[in-house]
């Protein structure tokens, strides 16, 4: 059995590396073709970046796709680019303009590894003939009793498994995740020590198709009607001003309301149907109940019979939480406080063991019911 766990020898287990041209996916294929591997790097070139801000820090743009050849050029491993620009599209940047027009707040990473990267690659993998697909995400695999399972990562301020919640458990059988045992900070001497060209290249901090954060900008360039003018609403119905659009706002959002008010207020609930926006005070975004859709279970279902905890933000904390699992779809009691929870958003199921935790999965946010008021942004 290999460093893998495939009963293989290094030589001749085959890998493909999903290299995005960034510093920890570099690593990675380095760190596999030093082992020995037969190693395969694959850059996706998922959309037309030629206008893009040079100054934005996006992933899986031009310049990436060039620090990717290079990489695979110095360590002497073959390299492909797959261009998925027509299935990112389609699968992705129009869901995020869905969603927002839906007055949710997508997450458009998760949906990218949902499709294009897990499911689109995993399945170019195996038609390459690849034991495994490698990747440099921060989450560690764990396989007991010849089970495979995801835990969040040593690093916890690096930990990527909130956005990998609806990784299949075909698809984690499959995947290894080398860096999810060490840190950043390790992960960055080594391509130090291995003379690496991305070594010191900044981490990707925009969503890729998303120049410099402005969401608005792609919403408007795809879906202009996005930005009709409408009503701004307190909990009581009464309206107190005007909104341009609502995809500028999210919820839990205080600035750029526009609003006189003696207290602060806040968006509460976003109507897409009826195309207003609700503010109130901070005790109306308090979230107790939420319910989720479209979910994707790794853990077994004996484990819900328990508290869990649950994330519902990729920077949240882990929340003490009950969960009811229906049919494809659950109900959440929060035990913990939180405010500002959104449709749109995942919500990540946990359990802790002697190992860490354990992801069992997670789904979509469909509706939450805050103090005060209730929202369904989709029907």
């Amino acid at each position: 059995m290999n460093s893998l766990g495939i009963n293989k020898s290094k030589k001749e287990t085959k890998v493909v590396v999903a290299m995005s041209g960034g510093v920890d996916s570099s690593v990675v294929a380095a760190l596999m073709k030093q082992e020995g591997y037969d190693v395969t790097g694959i850059t996706l070139k998922l959309y037309d970046d030629t206008k893009q801000s040079k100054e934005g820090r996006q992933c899986c743009a031009g310049q990436d796709i060039l620090d990717a050849k290079r990489v695979s050029e110095n360590i002497n491993i073959d390299h492909k680019i797959l261009f998925y620009q027509k299935k990112f599209k389609s699968e992705v940047i129009d869901s995020f303009i869905d969603s927002y027009a839906a007055g949710e707040t997508p997450i458009p990473c998760v949906q990218c590894n949902q499709t294009v990267k897990f499911r689109d690659l995993f399945k170019y993998a195996k038609d390459l003939n690849a034991d495994a697909l490698i990747t440099g995400h921060y989450v560690s695999r764990i396989q007991t009793n010849g089970h495979a399972n995801m835990y969040k990562a040593k690093d916890q301020n690096r930990d990527q498994s909130y956005f990998l919640f609806s990784t299949t458990q075909e698809q984690l059988d499959f995947l290894r995740f080398p860096l999810g045992e060490i840190d950043k900070s390790e992960t960055r001497a080594i391509a130090e020590k291995l003379k690496l060209n991305v070594a010191t290249k900044p981490d990707s901090q925009d969503i890729c198709f998303v120049p410099n954060g402005d969401y608005a900008s792609v919403i408007k360039k795809f879906r202009p009607e996005s930005f009709k003018p409408g009503k701004i609403l307190d909990i009581d119905g009464n309206q107190i001003g005007d909104h341009e659009g609502i995809i500028n706002y999210t919820i839990g959002q205080r600035k750029g309301i526009k609003i006189a008010s003696n207290n602060a207020l806040y968006v509460v609930n976003i109507d897409a149907d009826k195309n207003t926006i609700i503010v109130g005070n901070k005790d109306c975004l308090e979230v107790k109940q939420i319910k989720l859709r479209d979910l994707n279970i790794l853990g077994s279902k004996k484990e819900f019979n328990e508290e869990i905890n649950i994330k519902v933000r990729s920077t949240g904390r882990l929340l003490k939480a009950k969960v009811n699992l229906l049919e494809n779809s659950a109900d959440v009691e929060i035990l913990d406080q939180e405010t500002g929870v959104s449709p749109g958003q995942a919500c990540v199921f946990y359990s802790k063991d002697e190992i860490g935790d354990k992801v069992l999965g997670g789904g979509w946010i469909h509706k939450t019911f805050n103090k005060n008021l209730s929202t369904k942004l989709t029907t």
